[in-house]
Protein backbone atom coordinates (compact mmCIF):
# COMPACT_ATOMS: atom_id res chain seq x y z
CA UNK A 1 0.00 0.00 0.00
CA UNK A 2 2.75 2.19 0.85
CA UNK A 3 4.34 1.79 -2.67
CA UNK A 4 1.31 2.67 -4.17
CA UNK A 5 0.76 5.73 -2.02
CA UNK A 6 4.32 6.99 -3.06
CA UNK A 7 3.04 7.03 -6.88
CA UNK A 8 -0.19 8.27 -5.71
CA UNK A 9 1.42 11.44 -4.11
CA UNK A 10 3.88 11.95 -6.89
CA UNK A 11 0.65 11.93 -9.73
CA UNK A 12 -1.36 14.05 -7.24
CA UNK A 13 1.04 16.75 -6.81
CA UNK A 14 2.24 16.58 -10.12
CA UNK A 15 -0.66 17.07 -11.98
CA UNK A 16 -1.96 19.94 -9.02
CA UNK A 17 1.03 21.90 -9.23
CA UNK A 18 2.13 21.53 -12.75
CA UNK A 19 5.70 19.59 -11.67
CA UNK A 20 7.56 17.15 -12.94
CA UNK A 21 7.24 13.59 -11.42
CA UNK A 22 11.07 13.51 -11.26
CA UNK A 23 11.68 16.32 -9.15
CA UNK A 24 8.95 15.03 -6.90
CA UNK A 25 10.32 11.31 -7.02
CA UNK A 26 13.58 12.95 -6.22
CA UNK A 27 11.98 14.81 -3.29
CA UNK A 28 10.42 12.04 -1.27
CA UNK A 29 14.20 10.19 -1.96
CA UNK A 30 15.72 13.00 0.11
CA UNK A 31 12.66 12.85 2.59
CA UNK A 32 12.77 9.08 3.41
CA UNK A 33 16.50 9.25 3.42
CA UNK A 34 16.19 12.08 5.83
CA UNK A 35 13.98 9.90 7.87
CA UNK A 36 16.36 7.26 7.80
CA UNK A 37 19.68 9.02 8.50
CA UNK A 38 17.37 10.23 12.42
CA UNK A 39 17.56 6.37 13.47
CA UNK A 40 21.51 7.06 13.95
CA UNK A 41 23.29 8.98 16.34
CA UNK A 42 25.50 10.22 14.73
CA UNK A 43 25.47 11.41 10.97
CA UNK A 44 25.61 8.87 8.67
CA UNK A 45 25.10 9.59 4.53
CA UNK A 46 21.84 7.71 3.56
CA UNK A 47 20.27 6.98 0.00
CA UNK A 48 17.24 5.95 -1.04
CA UNK A 49 16.53 5.22 -4.81
CA UNK A 50 12.39 4.52 -5.82
CA UNK A 51 11.36 3.03 -8.92
CA UNK A 52 9.19 5.15 -10.71
CA UNK A 53 6.73 2.06 -12.07
CA UNK A 54 6.08 0.33 -8.92
CA UNK A 55 7.17 2.91 -6.20
CA UNK A 56 9.45 0.19 -4.47
CA UNK A 57 12.50 1.99 -2.99
CA UNK A 58 16.00 0.49 -1.52
CA UNK A 59 18.01 2.57 1.31
CA UNK A 60 21.52 2.09 1.35
CA UNK A 61 24.00 3.55 4.02
CA UNK A 62 27.00 5.24 2.18
CA UNK A 63 30.32 5.45 2.64
CA UNK A 64 33.00 8.27 0.44
CA UNK A 65 36.14 6.72 -0.32
CA UNK A 66 38.89 9.32 0.48
CA UNK A 67 42.85 9.33 -0.18
CA UNK A 68 44.41 8.12 2.99
CA UNK A 69 47.13 11.02 2.23
CA UNK A 70 44.81 13.90 1.74
CA UNK A 71 42.69 12.69 5.22
CA UNK A 72 42.87 14.89 8.44
CA UNK A 73 41.59 13.84 12.06
CA UNK A 74 39.11 16.08 12.83
CA UNK A 75 38.43 17.23 16.59
CA UNK A 76 34.38 16.28 16.19
CA UNK A 77 34.88 13.62 13.14
CA UNK A 78 31.90 14.81 11.48
CA UNK A 79 32.46 17.36 8.61
CA UNK A 80 34.04 16.48 5.31
CA UNK A 81 36.02 19.28 3.26
CA UNK A 82 36.88 19.18 -0.35
CA UNK A 83 39.15 22.01 -2.31
CA UNK A 84 40.48 21.84 -5.92
CA UNK A 85 44.30 22.45 -6.32
CA UNK A 86 45.78 24.89 -8.78
CA UNK A 87 45.43 22.78 -11.52
CA UNK A 88 41.77 22.76 -11.06
CA UNK A 89 41.54 18.73 -10.30
CA UNK A 90 39.14 18.01 -7.72
CA UNK A 91 40.66 16.32 -5.08
CA UNK A 92 39.39 14.94 -1.73
CA UNK A 93 40.85 15.79 1.58
CA UNK A 94 38.79 14.82 4.56
CA UNK A 95 38.21 15.94 7.79
CA UNK A 96 37.93 11.93 8.55
CA UNK A 97 34.79 10.99 10.19
CA UNK A 98 34.72 7.14 10.09
CA UNK A 99 30.67 7.39 9.92
CA UNK A 100 30.47 8.73 6.40
CA UNK A 101 34.04 7.99 4.80
CA UNK A 102 36.40 5.15 4.11
CA UNK A 103 40.29 5.10 3.35
CA UNK A 104 40.76 3.40 0.24
CA UNK A 105 42.84 0.77 2.07
CA UNK A 106 39.68 0.25 4.11
CA UNK A 107 37.12 0.30 1.71
CA UNK A 108 39.31 -2.27 -1.24
CA UNK A 109 38.39 -4.56 1.39
CA UNK A 110 35.52 -4.98 0.45
CA UNK A 111 35.88 -4.22 -3.01
CA UNK A 112 39.50 -4.36 -4.71
CA UNK A 113 38.53 -2.56 -7.59
CA UNK A 114 37.03 0.38 -5.85
CA UNK A 115 38.57 4.49 -6.50
CA UNK A 116 39.14 7.59 -4.66
CA UNK A 117 35.92 9.43 -4.89
CA UNK A 118 33.50 6.19 -5.25
CA UNK A 119 31.32 5.24 -2.57
CA UNK A 120 30.81 1.91 -0.46
CA UNK A 121 27.29 1.17 0.09
CA UNK A 122 25.46 -1.12 2.44
CA UNK A 123 21.50 -2.29 2.44
CA UNK A 124 19.58 -0.49 5.37
CA UNK A 125 16.13 -1.64 6.24
CA UNK A 126 14.01 1.37 4.73
CA UNK A 127 11.42 3.36 7.04
CA UNK A 128 7.69 2.93 5.93
CA UNK A 129 6.31 5.78 4.08
CA UNK A 130 3.48 6.42 5.92
CA UNK A 131 5.50 7.18 9.22
CA UNK A 132 6.96 10.27 7.42
CA UNK A 133 4.21 11.75 5.65
CA UNK A 134 3.56 14.34 8.37
CA UNK A 135 6.81 15.22 9.16
CA UNK A 136 10.21 15.11 7.05
CA UNK A 137 8.47 14.36 3.56
CA UNK A 138 5.52 16.68 4.29
CA UNK A 139 8.58 19.39 4.80
CA UNK A 140 10.79 18.47 1.61
CA UNK A 141 8.44 17.80 -0.49
CA UNK A 142 6.73 21.41 0.27
CA UNK A 143 10.05 22.84 0.10
CA UNK A 144 11.07 21.15 -3.03
CA UNK A 145 7.56 21.65 -4.58
CA UNK A 146 7.96 25.83 -4.03
CA UNK A 147 11.22 26.11 -5.55
CA UNK A 148 10.18 23.95 -8.27
CA UNK A 149 7.43 26.96 -8.73
CA UNK A 150 9.10 29.78 -8.37
CA UNK A 151 11.55 28.57 -11.22
CA UNK A 152 8.80 27.59 -13.40
CA UNK A 153 7.68 31.81 -12.59
CA UNK A 154 10.93 32.29 -12.96
CA UNK A 155 11.37 30.77 -16.59
CA UNK A 156 8.00 31.71 -17.27
CA UNK A 157 8.80 35.53 -16.88
CA UNK A 158 12.79 36.13 -17.27
CA UNK A 159 12.29 37.03 -20.85
CA UNK A 160 9.07 39.48 -20.27
CA UNK A 161 11.01 42.30 -18.84
CA UNK A 162 9.81 45.47 -20.49
CA UNK A 163 6.13 44.45 -21.23
CA UNK A 164 3.04 45.08 -19.36
CA UNK A 165 1.91 43.20 -16.75
CA UNK A 166 -2.22 43.04 -16.01
CA UNK A 167 -2.47 41.77 -12.15
CA UNK A 168 -4.97 41.68 -9.33
CA UNK A 169 -4.62 43.15 -5.75
CA UNK A 170 -3.99 40.16 -3.51
CA UNK A 171 -3.01 42.31 -0.77
CA UNK A 172 -0.85 45.51 0.36
CA UNK A 173 1.13 46.19 3.29
CA UNK A 174 3.36 49.02 4.46
CA UNK A 175 6.19 47.64 2.17
CA UNK A 176 4.09 47.79 -1.22
CA UNK A 177 1.20 46.00 -3.22
CA UNK A 178 1.57 42.11 -4.00
CA UNK A 179 -0.39 41.16 -7.40
CA UNK A 180 -1.68 37.90 -8.40
CA UNK A 181 -1.06 37.37 -12.21
CA UNK A 182 -2.25 33.95 -12.31
CA UNK A 183 -0.85 30.38 -12.43
CA UNK A 184 0.40 30.63 -8.70
CA UNK A 185 2.55 33.84 -10.59
CA UNK A 186 3.18 36.79 -7.44
CA UNK A 187 4.10 40.32 -8.85
CA UNK A 188 5.16 42.77 -6.32
CA UNK A 189 4.95 46.55 -6.87
CA UNK A 190 7.67 48.15 -4.11
CA UNK A 191 6.37 51.36 -2.26
CA UNK A 192 8.38 53.36 -4.25
CA UNK A 193 7.71 52.31 -7.21
CA UNK A 194 3.43 53.24 -6.53
CA UNK A 195 2.07 56.70 -7.42
CA UNK A 196 2.23 58.70 -4.52
CA UNK A 197 -1.15 58.99 -2.84
CA UNK A 198 -2.74 55.87 -4.79
CA UNK A 199 -5.24 53.45 -3.07
CA UNK A 200 -5.56 50.22 -4.04
CA UNK A 201 -8.26 47.55 -2.98
CA UNK A 202 -8.26 43.85 -2.51
CA UNK A 203 -9.79 42.52 -5.86
CA UNK A 204 -8.52 46.22 -7.99
CA UNK A 205 -6.90 45.44 -11.52
CA UNK A 206 -3.79 46.70 -11.98
CA UNK A 207 -1.32 47.53 -14.76
CA UNK A 208 2.23 47.60 -13.95
CA UNK A 209 5.85 47.68 -16.14
CA UNK A 210 7.56 44.60 -15.39
CA UNK A 211 11.10 45.79 -14.52
CA UNK A 212 12.80 43.09 -13.10
CA UNK A 213 12.56 38.99 -12.20
CA UNK A 214 15.40 37.70 -10.20
CA UNK A 215 15.43 34.08 -8.92
CA UNK A 216 14.31 34.82 -5.71
CA UNK A 217 14.90 31.42 -3.11
CA UNK A 218 12.13 33.39 -1.04
CA UNK A 219 10.32 36.79 -0.76
CA UNK A 220 8.81 38.34 -4.32
CA UNK A 221 10.59 37.52 -7.47
CA UNK A 222 8.52 39.95 -10.22
CA UNK A 223 9.18 43.39 -9.70
CA UNK A 224 6.57 46.16 -11.69
CA UNK A 225 6.96 49.61 -11.39
CA UNK A 226 4.37 52.23 -11.55
CA UNK A 227 6.47 55.17 -11.81
CA UNK A 228 8.13 54.28 -14.44
CA UNK A 229 8.50 56.28 -18.01
CA UNK A 230 8.13 53.07 -19.45
CA UNK A 231 4.79 52.27 -18.40
CA UNK A 232 3.71 55.60 -20.15
CA UNK A 233 4.97 54.49 -23.41
CA UNK A 234 3.37 50.47 -23.33
CA UNK A 235 0.23 51.99 -21.95
CA UNK A 236 0.03 54.41 -24.88
CA UNK A 237 0.80 51.52 -27.12
CA UNK A 238 -1.95 50.04 -25.63
CA UNK A 239 -4.68 52.37 -26.32
CA UNK A 240 -3.14 53.93 -29.91
CA UNK A 241 -3.10 51.18 -32.74
CA UNK A 242 -1.04 53.44 -34.52
CA UNK A 243 1.94 53.69 -31.95
CA UNK A 244 1.82 49.60 -31.36
CA UNK A 245 1.97 49.25 -35.21
CA UNK A 246 4.70 51.51 -35.92
CA UNK A 247 3.17 54.43 -37.54
CA UNK A 248 3.66 56.60 -34.44
CA UNK A 249 6.65 56.23 -32.64
CA UNK A 250 7.30 57.26 -29.16
CA UNK A 251 10.66 58.66 -28.43
CA UNK A 252 10.19 58.91 -25.18
CA UNK A 253 8.48 60.43 -21.91
CA UNK A 254 9.14 62.17 -18.51
CA UNK A 255 7.35 61.72 -15.42
CA UNK A 256 5.88 62.83 -12.10
CA UNK A 257 4.18 60.10 -11.28
CA UNK A 258 0.40 60.78 -10.16
CA UNK A 259 0.50 64.28 -11.30
CA UNK A 260 1.95 65.35 -14.93
CA UNK A 261 3.78 63.80 -17.78
CA UNK A 262 5.36 64.39 -20.93
CA UNK A 263 5.19 61.98 -23.89
CA UNK A 264 7.60 62.84 -27.27
CA UNK A 265 5.89 61.54 -30.60
CA UNK A 266 6.48 61.97 -34.35
CA UNK A 267 4.62 60.12 -37.29
CA UNK A 268 6.17 58.13 -40.22
CA UNK A 269 3.39 59.00 -42.10
CA UNK A 270 3.03 62.57 -43.00
CA UNK A 271 -0.52 62.68 -43.57
CA UNK A 272 -1.37 61.37 -40.00
CA UNK A 273 -1.20 64.09 -36.71
CA UNK A 274 0.40 61.95 -33.94
CA UNK A 275 -0.10 64.55 -31.35
CA UNK A 276 -4.12 64.32 -32.18
CA UNK A 277 -3.69 60.51 -32.78
CA UNK A 278 -2.41 59.93 -28.86
CA UNK A 279 -5.21 62.45 -27.25
CA UNK A 280 -7.68 60.55 -29.86
CA UNK A 281 -11.18 61.79 -30.24
CA UNK A 282 -12.71 64.21 -27.56
CA UNK A 283 -9.33 63.10 -25.83
CA UNK A 284 -10.43 59.81 -25.44
CA UNK A 285 -7.03 57.73 -25.54
CA UNK A 286 -4.98 60.48 -23.31
CA UNK A 287 -8.09 60.72 -20.52
CA UNK A 288 -7.73 56.59 -20.75
CA UNK A 289 -4.20 56.42 -19.75
CA UNK A 290 -4.33 59.17 -17.38
CA UNK A 291 -7.24 57.37 -15.45
CA UNK A 292 -5.14 53.98 -15.49
CA UNK A 293 -1.95 56.53 -13.95
CA UNK A 294 -4.14 58.24 -11.26
CA UNK A 295 -5.65 61.21 -13.21
CA UNK A 296 -1.80 61.98 -14.01
CA UNK A 297 -1.96 65.06 -16.75
CA UNK A 298 -0.34 63.47 -19.96
CA UNK A 299 1.36 66.23 -22.41
CA UNK A 300 1.54 64.94 -26.00
CA UNK A 301 4.70 66.59 -27.20
CA UNK A 302 5.61 66.64 -31.45
CA UNK A 303 9.43 65.13 -31.68
CA UNK A 304 11.50 67.70 -33.60
CA UNK A 305 15.39 67.09 -35.08
CA UNK A 306 16.17 70.21 -34.19
CA UNK A 307 17.05 69.93 -30.01
CA UNK A 308 15.96 73.75 -30.00
CA UNK A 309 13.11 73.51 -31.19
CA UNK A 310 12.21 70.24 -29.45
CA UNK A 311 13.01 71.92 -26.21
CA UNK A 312 10.61 74.87 -27.40
CA UNK A 313 7.30 72.14 -27.91
CA UNK A 314 8.62 70.69 -24.79
CA UNK A 315 8.30 73.77 -22.66
CA UNK A 316 4.51 74.31 -24.52
CA UNK A 317 2.38 76.28 -23.59
CA UNK A 318 5.11 78.66 -22.76
CA UNK A 319 6.11 81.33 -25.46
CA UNK A 320 10.00 81.43 -26.02
CA UNK A 321 11.53 84.62 -26.71
CA UNK A 322 15.01 83.57 -27.79
CA UNK A 323 17.12 80.20 -27.23
CA UNK A 324 21.13 79.65 -26.40
CA UNK A 325 22.87 76.60 -26.75
CA UNK A 326 25.85 75.57 -25.13
CA UNK A 327 26.94 72.59 -27.34
CA UNK A 328 29.71 71.68 -25.16
CA UNK A 329 27.98 72.19 -21.86
CA UNK A 330 24.63 70.24 -23.36
CA UNK A 331 22.69 73.44 -21.85
CA UNK A 332 20.21 75.76 -23.52
CA UNK A 333 19.85 79.27 -22.09
CA UNK A 334 16.00 80.11 -22.33
CA UNK A 335 14.48 83.62 -22.47
CA UNK A 336 10.94 83.86 -22.06
CA UNK A 337 8.13 87.00 -21.36
CA UNK A 338 8.11 87.70 -18.24
CA UNK A 339 3.97 86.72 -18.02
CA UNK A 340 5.33 82.91 -19.32
CA UNK A 341 7.86 82.94 -17.06
CA UNK A 342 5.88 81.07 -14.31
CA UNK A 343 4.33 78.77 -17.10
CA UNK A 344 7.72 77.74 -18.28
CA UNK A 345 9.11 76.65 -15.01
CA UNK A 346 5.81 75.42 -13.66
CA UNK A 347 4.54 74.88 -10.17
CA UNK A 348 7.55 74.06 -8.10
CA UNK A 349 9.57 73.98 -11.29
CA UNK A 350 7.54 70.68 -12.64
CA UNK A 351 7.24 71.63 -16.04
CA UNK A 352 11.17 72.95 -16.88
CA UNK A 353 11.89 69.44 -15.08
CA UNK A 354 9.84 67.22 -16.92
CA UNK A 355 10.96 69.28 -20.66
CA UNK A 356 15.19 68.33 -19.09
CA UNK A 357 14.54 64.95 -18.24
CA UNK A 358 12.37 64.37 -21.82
CA UNK A 359 14.73 66.16 -24.49
CA UNK A 360 17.90 65.56 -22.47
CA UNK A 361 19.02 68.94 -21.93
CA UNK A 362 20.22 71.26 -19.02
CA UNK A 363 17.68 73.80 -19.16
CA UNK A 364 18.05 77.23 -17.83
CA UNK A 365 14.52 79.47 -18.11
CA UNK A 366 14.81 82.98 -17.05
CA UNK A 367 12.96 86.16 -18.29
CA UNK A 368 14.35 88.81 -21.29
CA UNK A 369 15.83 90.82 -18.98
CA UNK A 370 17.73 88.09 -16.76
CA UNK A 371 19.32 86.76 -19.88
CA UNK A 372 19.82 90.13 -21.21
CA UNK A 373 22.14 90.73 -17.75
CA UNK A 374 23.95 86.96 -18.20
CA UNK A 375 24.34 87.79 -22.25
CA UNK A 376 25.98 90.91 -21.33
CA UNK A 377 28.09 89.60 -18.42
CA UNK A 378 28.83 86.76 -20.69
CA UNK A 379 29.81 88.79 -23.56
CA UNK A 380 32.28 91.30 -21.09
CA UNK A 381 34.07 88.43 -19.78
CA UNK A 382 34.64 86.97 -23.38
CA UNK A 383 36.04 90.72 -24.77
CA UNK A 384 38.23 90.79 -21.42
CA UNK A 385 39.74 87.30 -22.59
CA UNK A 386 40.18 88.67 -25.97
CA UNK A 387 41.69 91.90 -24.96
CA UNK A 388 44.40 90.19 -22.42
CA UNK A 389 45.82 87.35 -24.76
CA UNK A 390 45.14 89.39 -28.18
CA UNK A 391 46.69 92.68 -26.51
CA UNK A 392 43.55 94.22 -28.32
CA UNK A 393 41.26 97.00 -27.71
CA UNK A 394 37.50 97.49 -26.50
CA UNK A 395 36.47 97.61 -30.04
CA UNK A 396 37.87 94.88 -31.49
CA UNK A 397 37.26 92.79 -28.61
CA UNK A 398 33.34 94.02 -28.98
CA UNK A 399 33.40 92.96 -32.67
CA UNK A 400 34.79 89.39 -32.00
CA UNK A 401 32.10 88.59 -29.69
CA UNK A 402 29.49 90.04 -31.69
CA UNK A 403 30.47 88.20 -34.42
CA UNK A 404 30.39 85.18 -32.48
CA UNK A 405 33.71 83.84 -31.46
CA UNK A 406 34.21 82.66 -27.94
CA UNK A 407 37.69 81.15 -27.45
CA UNK A 408 41.30 82.08 -28.86
CA UNK A 409 41.33 78.67 -30.84
CA UNK A 410 38.73 79.84 -32.86
CA UNK A 411 40.79 82.76 -33.89
CA UNK A 412 43.76 81.67 -34.88
CA UNK A 413 42.15 78.73 -37.21
CA UNK A 414 39.13 79.79 -38.62
CA UNK A 415 39.75 80.49 -42.34
CA UNK A 416 41.32 83.60 -43.64
CA UNK A 417 37.94 84.16 -46.03
CA UNK A 418 35.61 84.27 -42.71
CA UNK A 419 37.72 86.41 -41.11
CA UNK A 420 37.98 89.10 -43.77
CA UNK A 421 34.32 88.71 -44.42
CA UNK A 422 33.70 90.82 -41.30
CA UNK A 423 32.93 94.65 -41.93
CA UNK A 424 35.32 96.32 -39.42
CA UNK A 425 38.50 93.86 -39.97
CA UNK A 426 40.97 94.22 -43.57
CA UNK A 427 43.53 91.45 -44.64
CA UNK A 428 46.12 92.86 -42.66
CA UNK A 429 44.19 93.51 -39.45
CA UNK A 430 43.12 89.56 -39.69
CA UNK A 431 46.63 88.15 -40.21
CA UNK A 432 47.64 89.93 -37.19
CA UNK A 433 44.94 88.75 -35.18
CA UNK A 434 45.22 85.03 -36.53
CA UNK A 435 49.46 85.48 -35.04
CA UNK A 436 48.63 87.04 -32.35
CA UNK A 437 46.18 84.00 -31.17
CA UNK A 438 48.43 81.84 -32.16
CA UNK A 439 50.84 83.33 -29.92
CA UNK A 440 48.69 83.10 -27.40
CA UNK A 441 47.69 79.60 -27.47
CA UNK A 442 51.51 78.69 -27.83
CA UNK A 443 52.74 80.74 -24.64
CA UNK A 444 49.68 78.70 -23.02
CA UNK A 445 50.95 75.25 -24.19
CA UNK A 446 54.64 76.50 -22.92
CA UNK A 447 53.37 77.29 -19.55
CA UNK A 448 50.97 74.03 -19.26
CA UNK A 449 54.23 72.09 -19.65
CA UNK A 450 56.28 73.79 -17.51
CA UNK A 451 53.56 73.48 -14.74
CA UNK A 452 53.58 69.71 -16.01
CA UNK A 453 57.59 69.58 -15.39
CA UNK A 454 57.17 71.38 -12.07
CA UNK A 455 54.94 68.45 -10.86
CA UNK A 456 57.35 65.35 -10.07
CA UNK A 457 55.03 62.53 -9.33
CA UNK A 458 56.14 60.13 -6.49
CA UNK A 459 57.71 56.74 -7.74
CA UNK A 460 54.51 54.72 -6.49
CA UNK A 461 51.97 56.80 -8.50
CA UNK A 462 54.62 56.17 -11.67
CA UNK A 463 54.78 52.39 -11.08
CA UNK A 464 51.19 51.99 -10.10
CA UNK A 465 49.45 49.39 -12.52
CA UNK A 466 47.84 50.65 -15.92
CA UNK A 467 49.53 54.10 -15.28
CA UNK A 468 51.25 56.13 -17.92
CA UNK A 469 54.32 58.38 -17.53
CA UNK A 470 52.63 61.10 -19.33
CA UNK A 471 49.18 60.98 -17.39
CA UNK A 472 51.11 60.47 -13.91
CA UNK A 473 52.72 64.14 -14.51
CA UNK A 474 49.40 65.71 -15.45
CA UNK A 475 47.62 63.79 -12.30
CA UNK A 476 50.76 65.41 -10.29
CA UNK A 477 49.92 69.22 -11.77
CA UNK A 478 46.59 68.30 -10.43
CA UNK A 479 48.35 68.30 -6.65
CA UNK A 480 47.77 64.15 -6.61
CA UNK A 481 51.15 63.13 -6.57
CA UNK A 482 50.95 59.78 -4.86
CA UNK A 483 49.39 56.56 -4.99
CA UNK A 484 47.95 57.69 -1.66
CA UNK A 485 46.57 60.36 -2.82
CA UNK A 486 45.01 59.04 -5.72
CA UNK A 487 43.37 56.40 -3.21
CA UNK A 488 41.29 58.80 -1.89
CA UNK A 489 39.69 60.00 -5.23
CA UNK A 490 36.20 59.81 -6.27
CA UNK A 491 35.81 59.31 -10.36
CA UNK A 492 34.53 62.77 -10.24
CA UNK A 493 37.31 64.44 -8.93
CA UNK A 494 39.80 63.29 -11.67
CA UNK A 495 36.80 64.42 -14.67
CA UNK A 496 39.03 67.54 -15.57
CA UNK A 497 42.12 65.22 -15.93
CA UNK A 498 42.84 65.14 -19.73
CA UNK A 499 43.17 61.84 -21.68
CA UNK A 500 41.64 60.45 -18.34
CA UNK A 501 38.12 58.48 -19.24
CA UNK A 502 35.78 57.48 -16.71
CA UNK A 503 36.45 53.52 -16.64
CA UNK A 504 40.21 54.42 -16.78
CA UNK A 505 40.01 56.31 -13.59
CA UNK A 506 38.04 53.93 -12.13
CA UNK A 507 40.66 51.10 -12.47
CA UNK A 508 43.21 53.33 -11.43
CA UNK A 509 41.52 54.34 -8.17
CA UNK A 510 40.67 50.74 -6.82
CA UNK A 511 44.67 49.34 -7.73
CA UNK A 512 45.68 52.44 -5.82
CA UNK A 513 43.62 51.55 -2.66
CA UNK A 514 44.44 47.76 -2.88
CA UNK A 515 46.77 48.06 -0.10
CA UNK A 516 43.69 49.61 2.10
CA UNK A 517 41.82 46.15 0.97
CA UNK A 518 45.02 44.54 2.26
CA UNK A 519 45.30 46.05 5.59
CA UNK A 520 41.89 45.14 6.24
CA UNK A 521 42.23 41.17 5.53
CA UNK A 522 45.42 41.33 7.92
Amino acid sequence: MANKEILLVAEVVSNEKGISKDELFDAIEQALASATAKRYPHPVDIKVTIDKATGDYDTVRRWLVVDPDAVVESEENDNLVTSEDDDNQSETHAEYCPHTTLTLEAAQEQNQTIQIGEFIEEPVESVEFGRIAAQTAKQVIIQKVREAERLKIYEQYKDRVGELIVGVVKRTDRKGIYLDLGGNAEAFVPRSEMIPRESARMGDRLRGYLKAVRPETRGPQIFISRTAPELLIELFKLEVPEASEGVIEILGAARDPGVRAKLAVRSHDSRLDPVGACVGMRGSRVQAVSGELGGERVDIILWDETPAQYVINALSPAEIESIVVDEDAHSMDIAVGEDSLSIAIGRGGQNVRLAAQLTGWNLNVMDQAQATDKQQAEASQLMTVFMDKLDVDEDVASVLVAEGFTTVDEIAYVPMNELVQIEDFDQDTVEELRNRARDALLIDAITSEEKLEDAEPAQDLLELEGMQKDLAFRLAAAGIKTAEDLAECAIDDLAEIEALDKELAGQLIMKAREPWFAEQND
